[in-house]
């Protein structure tokens, strides 16, 4: 063998077993993976020979940086899961990890190690710092005939800061994770491992301070302009950065929640009668222009309705000047007929009419 990866296992071999040799016939070099190689340049008759103790040493230092971490089985009911982590792990499905699972399945086992830490006083063992999707995946399998399937986990010692900044920079890398998740978790982080200071919070995840404040002020938008969106991962960052300044005014502030509650029973009617959703980028402009569409002002008495000849109200006479026509609004969803509808219309201008 040859290169740096024989040199390491020459170099082992002659360590453990520690067998004494002449000086090279060659200058020597010894190559590790941080350092480049060190040449010495005396001439063959001056070099030295390493000592046992610095030959083992050597080996020592090759060992660590060349024998992988250790890692364990486990099954998934032995470890809880750290909620400190930005994935909402109720929300998880098959649907949502059936690549996973079906890559899990064939191969026996996850390729890459979850991190787990101990929990020596808590009621399971162990605790899921990083790995959510696996985590379900393999205890989707185990519940669904591959019980022989075990989770690859490795064991750290983390406290609750060091394992909130290890799952985010894992958590930056999966597209699936919504923003919106980030966001709340960043919300939760800063109180919770940084006193609520946010440069020292953007200083330890090695952030701009604005990425930060855009992630914090989507995580403050009103539960009812979340709702207004058909799915967690429609709402974007950007959709936080434009609607959050126009929230903090009070004027505009019940206009924009108003719009949401109605998108949202829009939304609810879409998904009930199996047509397509209204998409993120639609609802963020519907939210930010409710403000600017002209609005009419309640008046003092309320407007009188349109009923048809069955009782039915069908829409509401919004002006009626007499000299100059009728002002009248139909509502389309009403559950009556057409032609009570007309009938209705008929009614109120004969009415009109005579009132003259």
């Amino acid at each position: 063998m040859s290169g740096v990866g024989g040199k390491r296992r020459s170099l082992l071999a002659n360590a453990i077993e520690s067998i004494g040799t002449s000086p090279p016939a060659t200058s020597a070099s010894v190559a590790s993976e941080d350092k480049a190689p060190v040449v010495v340049d005396k001439p063959v008759d001056d070099q030295v020979t390493p000592s046992f103790l610095e030959r083992r040493g050597l080996a020592f230092d090759e060992i660590a940086r060349t024998v992988k971490r250790p890692t364990l089985r486990l099954k998934p009911s032995e470890c809880s899961i750290w909620p400190g982590n930005a994935r909402d792990h109720a929300a998880l499905s098959y649907d949502r990890c059936a690549t996973l699972i079906e890559s899990i399945r064939e191969e026996g086992t996850n390729r890459e190690p979850v991190v787990v830490r101990r929990t020596p006083n808590a009621e399971r063992q162990y605790e899921l710092i990083v790995g959510t999707r696996r985590h379900f995946s393999v205890s989707w399998l185990n519940a669904n005939n591959h019980s022989e399937i075990d989770l690859i986990a490795r064991i750290e010692s983390l406290d609750d800061e060091a394992a909130f900044r290890l799952a985010d920079l894992e958590n930056r890398e999966r597209e699936d994770v919504t923003d919106l998740e980030r966001a709340r978790n960043y919300r939760h982080a800063i109180d919770a491992y940084y006193h609520g200071v946010r440069t020292k919070m953007a200083e330890r995840l090695a952030i701009p301070k604005q990425n930060l404040h855009n992630l914090l002020q989507l995580a403050e938008l009103p539960d009812e302009v979340v709702a207004a969106f058909a799915e967690p991962g429609d709402l974007k960052i950007r959709h936080g950065m434009r609607l959050s300044p126009l929230l903090k005014d009070d004027t505009r502030r019940e206009i924009i929640l108003e719009e949401a509650r109605a998108i949202f029973e829009e939304q609810r009617a879409l998904r009930e009668g199996g047509a397509d959703k209204i998409e993120g980028s639609k609802v963020c402009e519907r939210l930010s222009n409710a403000t600017s569409a002209p609005r009419v002002k309640a008046s003092s008495k309320s407007k009188p309705a349109l009923k048809s000849s069955s009782g039915n109200e069908v829409g509401i006479i919004l002006a009626d000047t007499r000299t100059k026509g009728i002002t009248i609004n139909i509502n389309p969803k009403a559950r009556v007929s057409v032609e009570e509808i007309l009938d209705s219309l008929r009614t109120a201008i004969e009415n009109a009419k005579f009132a003259r």
